[in-house]
């Protein structure tokens, strides 16, 4: 496979990373170069071209004139001569696009042996490759990186250029043949927000944690802030980021000035892109420095607040083993943040953190486990956040633990695994346009549960997998309460093969597996919606007590989702929406989850739907599960199985006499209902 990097924007080369170069030389530059080197790592892959805009300035540096870098064995960076040699923003670039367009067409024209698939970074480069498609017939995957309609929201901004690019990016996401995503705020809220998007062409591949920067060098960043601080010794609240108004870099120094216990305590060190001056940069980076300087002289800051002007590429790293060895944390009080790269550079540095919650850091901290979210618009309480972080030692001590150990998980290699499995569907999708969606043809279909059905005990994960291997007239399939997203996910992480189908948010969705790809089945969509008011029932359980709505990344179409206090509030629940005349299916699990749902769904109903569609009698339907979610689809299947660690609200199905409950908790149980079923069939 070879693969094409597309990276119009910021200023690109070997590692290591010139972060703050310019305003838009970010993050996305550290995931294009840790994807490709992780790529071109992998057998399967052949080559990586990163492909850019040349530019002559001296002021940035004579590598990003050159035409061609080779970076390693089979990666290389290709950068396109527009005519216009000199840096352009994101915004100025628009006018010389056209010219980029036809220069690359130009360039892919004459080459002997054109890529597979283009990756493009950014709606900029997502513009390019629909262009390149239309052309030579190369499919795309866009990764958005930032996406405009989640800033307007967060930073209350509005306009034309603001407007013109979200209509930019929903074009990208119409005609992305897939996209990636970094995580589930992404994935499930952010990208869902635009008209064109589809859930089965997003997947969610968090990046890897950082480009390796060797060992850490802690006295070079020590005394590129030891200049201003009194006292290097005090623990270091740090923060990384571009100087653009959304990082809200100014509000950190306001909170950290605005608490005298912080101030007392601790040294703020905030390291915001390179500069000369004040009047260096755009105008929006000469607002937000400007804005610092002034709040460090407003505020009488001096000898507590570090403002460095400009540092070497290794001395990020030496920052994050610095602000840890001091006992400190990392603060990211962004506005909104679409990920969060520094964060998983602060975790493999063992410096816990306290970021927004609003973005992607809410899905890294709760996976990595090594610091807490906090709302920035909440000064008091962010900075209550950071306090209790610093003062707590057996917190910090566990954040920063769980930061190094779970931080390894984040690799690029796992990336570049799950990025060339999405490029062989959309190339396969690409050669194979016109191709009919086939249903699945088999005997008998597994249709499981995921968390504690499937996992849970890997040895008997393991067994089940080689069942399915070996019984090839046995489809197997999904039925769970989270998103098309995360099941593809687990599923991936504990070795299952792709399902023939997946009935994703508690029986409210369902993809078909055709090749490579899957396909939302849009009948069953009109099916559940006759009838199905979503406002009605948020305004009728609005005023409910012990009811809580879960964050929005948890919430879908067809399914509103709450916490409940324990299982009196479903009644409750029911009892509520009866009352107001709305029609709906309230679902209660796992103790504290509760899911309100179209009649027409559950999981019972779609999988009634998904044999139905198979031509399958129920009888030939194998239903595994543990909690109460998956009761209404074992009722209704006649050869169901219940594992060992299934819930209590699974304990009526006993009475029934068609429910096998397997002796074996979690995967050993499905094993074991399943040779049970087969074995009675041939006897």
């Amino acid at each position: 496979m070879r693969v094409m990097s597309l990276v119009l924007g910021g200023c690109i080369k070997a590692p290591p990373v010139a972060f703050g170069l310019t305003a838009d030389t970010g993050g996305h530059i550290t995931y294009a170069l840790g994807a490709a080197q992780a790529l071109v790592a992998r057998d399967d892959v052949t080559s990586v071209e990163i492909v850019t805009r040349l530019i002559d300035d001296p002021i940035l540096g004579a590598v990003y004139a050159q035409p061609y870098e080779p970076i390693e064995e089979r990666l290389a960076i290709r950068r396109i001569d527009t005519g216009t040699h000199s840096y352009l923003s994101k915004e100025a670039s628009a006018a010389d696009r056209p010219a980029f367009t036809a220069a690359l067409l130009q360039y892919i024209a004459a080459i002997d042996e054109r890529p597979d698939v283009i990756h493009a970074h950014f709606a900029d480069a997502a513009e390019v490759a629909a262009a390149v498609r239309r052309r030579f017939g190369i499919p795309f995957i866009y990764t958005a990186h930032s996406l405009g309609i989640d800033k307007a929201a967060s930073c209350g901004m509005t306009g034309g250029a603001l407007d013109a690019r979200i209509a930019h990016e929903g074009r990208a996401i119409i005609d992305a043949d897939a996209i990636i995503a970094s995580s589930r705020d992404e994935a499930e809220r952010q990208l869902m927000l635009y008209p064109g998007a589809s859930p089965e062409r997003i997947h969610c591949v968090p990046p890897g944690a950082a480009l390796d920067s060797g060992t850490p060098d802690t006295a070079a960043a020590a005394a590129l802030v030891a200049p201003f601080l009194r006292d290097l010794a005090k623990p270091m609240l740090l923060a990384i980021a571009r100087p653009v108004h959304k990082k809200n870099l100014g509000a950190l120094v306001d909170l950290y000035a605005g608490d005298s216990r912080l101030r007392a305590r601790c040294n703020l060190v905030i390291v915001a892109g390179l500069r000369d001056g004040p009047d260096s940069g755009d105008t929006e980076q000469r607002a937000v420095v400007g804005g610092l300087i002034e709040r460090l002289d407003r505020h009488d800051l001096y000898g507590s607040l570090a403002l460095p002007k400009r540092h070497a590429a290794g001395d990020v790293a030496g920052l994050y083993a610095l602000a840890a060895a001091s006992g400190g944390v990392f603060v990211n009080p962004a506005l909104t943040e679409p990920y969060g790269l520094t964060l998983t550079e602060a975790a493999t540095h063992g410096l816990p953190v306290v970021a927004t919650m609003h973005g992607g850091p809410a899905d890294i901290v709760a996976r990595l486990g090594h610091g807490v979210v906090a709302d920035p618009n909440d000064p008091e309480r962010f900075a209550a956040s950071i306090r209790n972080l610093i003062d707590d030692r057996a917190a910090w001590q566990a954040a920063s633990t769980n930061g190094v150990v779970r931080s390894q998980a984040l690799g690029w290699p796992a990336y570049a695994a799950r990025f060339v499995d999405i490029a062989r569907g959309v190339i396969e999708r690409a050669r194979r346009p016109m191709a009919a969606i086939r249903r699945p043809v088999f005997d008998d279909l597994l249709l499981s549960d995921i968390d504690h059905t499937l996992t849970g005990c890997t040895q008997s994960a393991v067994a089940l997998c080689d069942l399915l291997r070996t019984r090839l007239a046995l489809g197997f399939g999904v039925a769970t309460g989270r998103s098309v997203q995360e099941a593809l996910r687990l599923l991936a992480e504990w070795d299952y093969p792709d399902p023939d189908l997946l009935i994703t948010s508690v029986g409210s969705e369902i993809y078909w597996r055709t090749g490579l790809t899957l396909v939302s089945d849009d009948d069953f969509a009109k099916h559940i919606a006759e009838g199905w008011r979503p406002r009605a029932v948020a305004s009728a359980l609005e005023s409910l007590s012990d009811l809580e709505p879960q964050p929005p990344v948890d919430q879908r179409r067809f399914k509103l989702s709450y916490f409940a206090a324990n299982e009196t509030v479903a009644s409750r629940v029911r009892a509520r929406l009866e009352a107001a005349g709305v029609a709906a299916r309230v679902i209660y699990s796992h103790g504290h989850l509760l899911d309100v749902l179209p009649m027409r769904a559950g999981k019972g109903a779609a999988m009634t739907w998904a044999a139905s569609r198979l031509n399958l009698p129920l009888e030939r339907v194998h239903a595994a599960g543990d909690s109460g979610n998956d009761l209404d689809m074992l009722q209704a299947c006649p050869n169901a199985i219940v594992v060992a660690n299934h819930e209590d609200a699974l304990a009526p199905l006993r009475a029934t006499g068609s429910a096998y409950f397997a002796r074996r908790p979690h995967a050993g149980g499905v094993v074991e209902g399943l040779l049970h079923r087969f074995e009675g069939k041939s006897r």
